[in-house]
């Protein structure tokens, strides 16, 4: 019988590791879940819905103690993780390019860790995907805030008074955020404009009624890596987007800034001076906040107001401010995941370490850090 432990995330995480669906499924599988008593309330997940799926509510330490897999949205801690069963699976979240000494810590309980973040973009592996679970949520909400805090209609209204002019919404970065972005403003009524470097996101942003617009150069034609992630853009082609976006920017009502490399300093697409240029009332919803913020002016965790009257939202977490949804993708992608470990008839764990996707997401085992974008790092 394989025991899993999910506790209460941290004070400034709403999202919990399982639902009352996955507690089910793992139930079904053979699994004992033990969840920390009040895990899932900020996810609207009780106590009592836990249980009746087939979890068992106790303490922080009872969760724990001796389980074989520890689920959590963020990095749990070293001491969390040496409450564990020796040699156990910690699979959760862990922001793995930040705070190296509190990896290594993690590391050293002897666990096998794993970071969901590195989860192959294979087809085998989208169910797995909390990157992009999470920013599919993170792209409608932003749009759905940045509404709010425009305060003013988004569709075209005709009346008899008078016609209301639609909205326009600008996206920047056409990843999963972006392309909800551009569905979620599209269903709204805004006029939707669109930018990447990667040039396959030309045709996506067209299939949801928005207009591309972008330096169509050479440069462009080969700015996307075999991952699907942009490259870095030389100099020479930034300053070529830059004046094109400059351009474009001053007439928008809202702008969602949504591009993020892994591992570095988020790109700086809006300067002051662009942000300077837009008309009062303007919004900036920057989902690179986290990173140092795609806008010069953008503040992490706040909402500001420039001088010239536009707002500046620099959220963090922003799939987490619909933790229920959230919780209810993540829990999913970790259910996913951890489904291809279990021996369902045997009711065991049953990891085969040469998997392209336990190979791909394992960060430290036998006490060391293994994962090749890592392991540079020592």
């Amino acid at each position: 019988m394989v025991t899993i432990a999910v506790t209460r995330e941290p004070a400034e995480e709403p999202r919990v590791a399982v639902s009352p669906e996955t507690v089910k499924k793992l139930s079904a599988a053979g699994a004992t879940v033990r969840v920390e008593s009040g895990a899932g309330l900020r996810s609207r997940f009780s106590d009592e819905a836990l249980k009746a799926a087939g979890a068992e509510i106790v303490s922080h330490e009872a969760a724990l103690s001796g389980a074989d897999i520890l689920l959590a949205v963020r990095r749990p801690s070293p001491d969390d993780v040496k409450a564990l069963k020796p040699g156990a699976l910690v699979i959760a979240g862990l922001n793995p390019y930040d705070d190296r000494a509190g990896l290594d810590a993690l590391a050293a309980t002897g666990a096998s860790v794993f970071a969901m973040e590195f989860m192959p973009r294979t087809t085998r592996a989208q169910s797995m995907d909390i990157l992009s679970s999470q920013a599919n949520l993170a792209g409608y909400k932003a749009v759905v805030d940045a509404g709010a805090m425009f305060g003013q209609a988004l569709p075209m209204m005709m009346t008899p008074a008078g016609t209301v002019p639609a909205a326009k919404a600008f996206i920047m970065g056409v990843g999963v955020a972006g392309l909800q972005a551009i569905a979620t403003a599209r269903r709204l009524g805004a006029q939707v404009t669109a930018t990447d470097v990667r040039p396959a996101t030309k045709e996506q942003v067209q299939s949801l009624g928005a207009k591309f617009v972008a330096v169509e150069d050479e440069e462009f034609k080969q700015a996307q890596t075999a991952a699907g992630y942009a490259k870095p853009m030389s100099a020479e082609y930034q300053a070529k987007q830059a004046d094109l976006v400059a351009n474009h920017i001053k007439i928008q009502d809202i702008v969602i800034t949504t591009a993020l490399i892994p591992g570095r300093p988020a790109p700086r697409l809006i300067t002051r001076a662009m942000v300077e240029s837009m008309k009062p009332g303007s919004v900036i919803v920057d989902l690179a906040a986290e990173r140092g913020g795609n806008c010069e002016l953008t503040e992490a965790g706040k909402v500001i107001e420039t001088p010239n009257g536009v707002k500046i939202a620099g959220p963090l977490n922003l799939a987490g401010t619909i933790a229920v949804n959230a919780s209810s993708l993540f829990a999913k992608n970790l259910f996913a995941f951890l489904e291809i470990m279990l021996d369902k008839k045997e009711k065991k764990l049953a990891i085969n370490w040469d998997d392209e996707l336990v190979k791909g997401t394992l960060v430290a085992k036998d006490a060391k850090i293994v994962h090749p974008n890592l392991a540079q790092q020592s």
